[in-house]
């Protein structure tokens, strides 16, 4: 049965391989995973460089509490630069994760992720993203697959509704030092995808880390470097996020 789910996942990796609502470049691979009590202060960062456009980066900082114990919340500050433009704050952003199955109950570990932002533009209304979020193991590798869909509301321009996914294969060599692969993509809109060459799919090597300063300090990072894979995408996109729990 886990083998079963297991490579259903890596078939829907493949297939998001092969495929744009408007990526983000310090985006990351949530998991369903939630630690009751655990405070977080996070710091995320991404940048897109393609040829012939100015550098876009984007970063954000936020507060996280595991408030059940099925249940995480985050609250985010959100900035942007382009170019040579100065940093500008951007949006608000409300992160939550729900654990529906419990760890390692059934071969698929399930979560729920939902995110409301409200960007500090009020043209741009609020937009919202949700999806599920799976993981499952074998022995030392970890693999997470994720379906997001998204839409702006009260805007002055109403969009469709849109689907995007991120995964990860994760080899847990040690704590201190793990390594594998990341991919993030957007189709467009979830019912009539973009023609493959104008959707956008980034992949590449990620590096993650956990190193523990106390009972219940830690501090958390992972990084990755990613390519495009079609002439929508940005040529490069590097990510990184850091997070110290207490």
């Amino acid at each position: 049965m886990k083998v079963f789910f297991a490579a259903a996942a890596a078939a829907t990796a493949a297939l998001c391989l092969n495929s744009a609502q408007a990526a983000n470049p310090a985006d990351y691979v949530a998991v369903p995973a939630v630690e009751y009590g655990e405070r977080e202060i996070d710091f995320k960062f991404g940048n897109f460089n393609t040829r012939g456009e100015e550098r876009f980066s984007v970063a954000s900082v936020g507060f996280g509490l595991g408030v059940k114990e099925r249940w995480f919340t985050e609250l985010y500050l959100k900035y942007e630069r382009e170019g040579s433009e100065g940093t500008k704050l951007d949006a608000f952003e409300w992160e939550n994760r729900f654990l529906l199955t419990e760890p390692g109950q059934f071969p698929l570990d399930i979560g729920l992720l939902t995110e409301i932002e409200r960007p500090r533009d009020r043209a741009e209304g609020y937009e919202f993203r949700f999806g599920p979020l799976l993981q499952t193991d074998f022995g030392k590798v970890q693999l997470n697959g994720n379906l997001l869909f998204e839409r702006h509301y009260r805007a002055e321009q109403d969009g469709p509704m849109e689907m995007g996914y991120q995964w990860q294969v994760k080899y847990r060599w040690m704590r201190e030092l793990e390594f594998g692969l990341q991919g993030f993509g957007e189709f467009g809109k979830w019912d009539d995808h973009l023609p493959s060459d104008q959707q956008s799919h980034r992949v590449g090597p990620a590096v993650f880390g956990k190193i523990r300063m106390g009972e219940r300090q830690a501090l958390k990072w992972n990084a990755a470097y990613l390519a495009g894979t079609t002439r929508s995408s940005p040529d490069h996109n590097f990510r990184m996020l850091v997070e110290y729990e207490f």
